[in-house]
Order: C-alpha cells, then structure tokens, then sequence
C-alpha cells in the first residue's frame, strides 16, 4: 500500500498547521498536485504541513465513503504522531476535499472527532470541490436516465449505492449522506465546529456531479446559462460568481417557429453524425469492458471490506467503529459516476401539486409533512423545485443549518467541468481553475 504522500518539512521548519487534502472517486494524490502546490507556494513549509491522502486511491474508493474515511482518519493521526515525533506540534487541522472526497472528508473529521481529537486540534478550514453532497440521484425524466441512475447505483460497489443513495447503512436502515446529516451524529457536530466552512460548485457542464448536489440546493437557475446575465465577482470575472447577486437579470427569448426548430435540429444532427458513427462502435464494446470490469471490482472491493470489518486489513481501523450519534455515544461513505444527470432536461415538482398541497387545510393537532414543509419553503424562490427525493431536501434543510459559505463557478474554455474546477490534469492545465484556487487562497483559506 503507497504510503501517505507528505510535503517533508526542512529541519528548521516548524508549522502547526495541518492540512489534508482527499481525492474523489477513481482519483489518486496527482489529482490534487495543483492544490498543494499552491498551498505550498502560499504558506510555505514554516507555516503549513500538507498530506494528500493516499491509502485510499484508484479502485479503493469502491469501497464505500465510511471505509475510506476510516483509512484518510488513520492516515491523520498516522501523520501527527510522526510529525510530533520530529519535533512538529501540530495545533491546527484544515480538509479539503475533491469529489467524493468532500464526503470521505466530512465523514473521517466525525472519526477524528469521536475520538476526541478536536480537543488537541484546532479546526480552521472545511473546503469542498465539486462534491456532491445530496448524491447523484438525478432529478431528471426519461428512461436513458432512470436506467442509468439504476445501472450505475450498482456497478461502484459499495460506494455506487452510497452515492445513489440505495444503501441502507448499518442498523439505522437509511442511506449513509441522510445518517450523515443528522443533527445529533458526529458529522455534523464535528462539521460545525469548523470555523470555515467552504464549497464551490460548477454552474455548468459537470456530469459528474451536477450543481445542484455540489451546491446543496433544491433549484437549478442554470440550467439554460444563456438566459442569465450573470454578474461575475469583481477580481475573479468570468469564473466565480458574486455570492449576493449572481444573476442580474433573466432574459427573455421569443420561441423559435417550427421552421427555426427544424434548421436548428437537423443542423445539430449533421454536427453530430460522426461522432454518433463512432459511438454505435464503440458504446457496445465499451459497455460490455466496463461492465466486466464493475464485476471484477464488485468483487475484490467486497473482499477488501470484508478484510477491512474484520480488522485484518489495517488493524487499527477497528478503533473507529465507534457510535455515530452523540447521543448514543453518551449513552452507550470523476468520473465514474459521470453522465448519471444524462442529457435530459430535468424534472421539477408539479407547480399544481404545489399549489394544491399550499392551499390545503391540515386537520386539528396534525402537524405538516416536514419533507412537504422543505418543498414549499423552496417553491417559494423564483425557480422550480427540482424533484428530489425526501432524503436529499432533509441533506439541503440540515447543510443550510450548519452553513457554508458557497461559491458557483463558471468554467468556459472546457466541455467537462469537474477536472477543471482543481486544474486536476497538469496536461494543459485550466487557467480558469487556478482562478478558482487563487479566490480560495485569497479569500477563505486562514492560515
């Protein structure tokens, strides 16, 4: 197993201020290499100690987000104890995490909290990119995308389910990010006691994990950006949004005539044609490896969680199979997942049922629908509701609780954001990116 990947520390430097950077989904440390380079161009080695998680890279992460943030909270302390060793006291504790590493992440700091941890550790920063915190169940129609939502949910192993949110974890018998949420479990104790809590999300073209998961929002008004005149913040323009008016106004556009439809379309569909040619050779081939390969991994991903529950794996995991409510503790889980949004326009509450449910007198004594409450207080903006489930609008309710500070982000100059948003691919590197680090390093980031 690679070991921990570190920014080894000169002899004279001492930080006291440790910062974790964790990978997502099929990722490994080079992802991240422009994050810790710039944090180490900013801070340097005196002031600030990184580790880029590396136990838990390549098809490891089928394995579920609360094994993997067993092996990151392992890797932390592992990394302490050194750096105490070598004369470094570490005072501070910063995470930042990629994709599903945002999940891995907020799950390992509820580890580390349980185990009192944040009693020796002070806890700064709370970043995430691009992470899809209500999952990838898309709300969208159409049975490319419902068959997809469903093959998918079950070709990534353990953490396929998770991110699908199809898995029932443990005894609480509910998916793992509604278990997360809970205001009485570790995680969101733990989360807030961050003192900056940060994400940024993609407003557009991210098919891995869509903005309304990565921004935890329950409307989508991006979802045709050429009909929002959208104001940029001053500095940052034209990546990163301004935070209090992102949109200034909505345009409005006249329907095209059946005539204009029709260019339009068959123009489109000219484009197209060679790529579909070579799709209908290479889909079915492609289709056919990727699924064997999704039994290989099922596989052996099961077998590494087997060894993993039963302590054999690395012995020491089994500290962290600890209660994950207080209250209990008191008294006694990049492209893998990518295209799940599909190229469907996505589905919406009904504005009638809506209306109806509003309009209706609850009887005497009964209290209203708490999932029906979430909707309604979200109706109320100028967009749709999207059609998400009731575990995903109690993830919205309970993150809003804790609070985050949120950034949208607006990459131009690539087709697939999800890279772009860390500059993860150093083959050329997105400009646009590194903009979006240098307003985190500017802006949020407290060393």
């Amino acid at each position: 197993m690679e070991e921990t990947e570190r920014i080894d520390q000169g002899a004279t430097a001492r930080p006291n201020h440790l910062c974790v950077l964790v990978h997502g989904l099929w990722g490994n440390p080079q992802h991240l290499w422009y994050l810790r380079q710039a944090l180490e161009e900013t801070y340097g080695k005196e002031k600030l100690a990184i580790v880029v998680a590396a136990r838990n890279s390549d098809t490891f992460t089928y394995d579920g987000i609360e094994v993997g943030a067993e092996r990151v909270a392992q890797e932390i302390e592992d990394e302490v104890e050194r750096l105490e060793k070598d004369g470094t006291h570490i005072k501070k504790l910063s995470m930042v995490g990629y994709s599903l590493g945002g999940l891995i992440a907020r799950y390992a700091i509820g580890l580390l909290y349980s185990r009192g941890w944040f009693d020796k550790l002070k806890p700064v920063n709370f970043t995430t990119f691009a992470s899809p915190h209500l999952g990838v169940r898309a709300p969208v129609g159409g049975y490319h995308t419902t068959a997809w939502n469903y093959l998918a949910a079950r070709t990534l192993s353990q953490s396929g389910r998770q991110l699908f949110l199809i898995d029932a974890f443990r005894d609480h018998g509910r998916p793992l990010l509604s278990v997360m949420v809970d205001p009485n479990s570790i995680f969101i104790k733990a989360l807030s006691s961050f003192k900056h809590r940060t994400l940024y999300a993609n407003i557009i073209n991210d098919r891995s994990a869509p903005y309304f998961t990565t921004y935890i929002t329950g409307c989508d008004p991006f979802v045709d950006p050429a009909k929002a005149n959208i104001r940029y913040l001053p500095g940052y323009e034209p990546i990163i949004l301004d935070p209090e008016k992102p949109i200034e106004k909505f345009q409005k556009t006249e329907p095209l005539t059946f005539c204009s439809r029709l260019v339009s379309q068959t123009s489109s569909l000219l484009t197209q044609l060679p790529l579909y040619a070579m799709l209908t050779v290479l889909v079915p081939v492609g289709t056919i490896v990727f699924l064997l390969n999704s039994g290989v991994q099922e596989v052996r991903s099961s077998q590494r969680i087997r060894l993993h529950e039963e302590g054999k794996a690395f012995p020491t995991l089994k500290s962290y199979r600890i209660p994950l409510m207080i209250e209990n503790a008191r008294a006694a889980v990049e492209e893998a997942i990518e295209g799940a949004a599909g190229q469907e326009a996505p589905e919406y509450l009904s504005e009638d049922s809506t209306s109806s449910e509003q309009g209706a007198a609850l009887p005497k004594n009964k209290k209203e629908n708490p999932t029906l409450a979430r909707r309604k207080s979200l109706s109320a903006s100028h967009f749709p509701t999207l059609a998400l489930s009731p575990e995903q609008f109690e993830m919205i309710e309970e993150l809003d609780k804790v609070g985050f500070r949120k950034y949208r982000v607006h990459i131009h100059q690539v087709r697939h954001s999800h890279a772009a948003i860390i500059v993860r691919r150093q083959r050329g590197a997105s400009e646009e990116g590194k903009t979006v680090v240098k307003h985190w390093l500017d802006r949020e980031f407290e060393i």
